[in-house]
């Protein structure tokens, strides 16, 4: 698996050696665990997926998490981006709206042990990130809003990096890296990466 993301440009060591650490196999459901190294996403329920890790790796990388960042999950879902994400960062936080998909992550994430066990979970809209815990170094969105959310935007620290699928789910995405330069609207710079392809952010204040 590391070997196919090395041939497609993913070359971040860190990142690497974190996919590498973290059992994949443990984030699927059962009946799926024979095929959790494909390159693929695979469903878990409620109309959910866990992620194609080409594209796990390619988020984790383009965000650039260090030793010391709080970084931000947004769609626990199975729990695989947020336990990548806890091998990189100082801090990992993550937000599911689902309540069943929160706790089959939280569970998954239990069984993958540290540091896997040290994520901070909660179910809540993810629209909204989390302010309490603001701000963020990193934030990776696990499923594509139409738009980018401004709550997240506005819980980015100087220097913080948002990697978010935008669009809508019967055209192409466009995977987007927003960097915070400076304070307000102004200080944002806003890349685009690849398109993609993820299941809707689920959220009431999206719609």
């Amino acid at each position: 698996m590391l070997e196919q993301f090395r041939a497609r440009g993913v070359d971040d060591e860190r990142v690497l050696a974190a996919m590498g650490r973290v059992p994949r196999h443990l984030f699927v459901p059962a009946a799926l665990e024979t095929d959790a190294y494909a390159d693929r996403p695979l469903p878990i329920g409620g109309g959910q997926t866990i992620s194609q890790p080409y594209i796990v790796a390619l988020m984790t990388e383009a965000a650039r998490p260090g030793p010391r960042d709080r970084c931000l999950d947004v769609g626990t879902g199975s729990g695989y981006q947020a336990a990548v994400l806890a091998e990189l960062c100082g801090e990992t936080f993550s937000v599911e709206l689902l309540p069943a998909i929160a706790a089959f992550g939280a569970e998954n994430l239990r069984r993958a042990g540290p540091p896997g066990d040290t994520v901070r979970l909660r179910v809540g809209d993810g629209w909204a990130g989390w302010p309490e815990a603001a701000p963020f170094d990193v934030i990776v969105v696990t499923a594509a809003p139409e738009r980018v959310p401004p709550p997240l935007l506005e819980q980015l620290a100087i220097g913080g990096r948002l990697i978010v699928p935008v669009g809508r789910q019967d055209s192409v995405q466009v995977l987007e890296r927003w960097t915070r330069l400076a304070p307000g609207a102004a200080g944002l710079r806003r890349e685009e990466l690849t398109d993609v392809r993820f299941v809707p952010l689920v959220s009431d204040a999206g719609r």
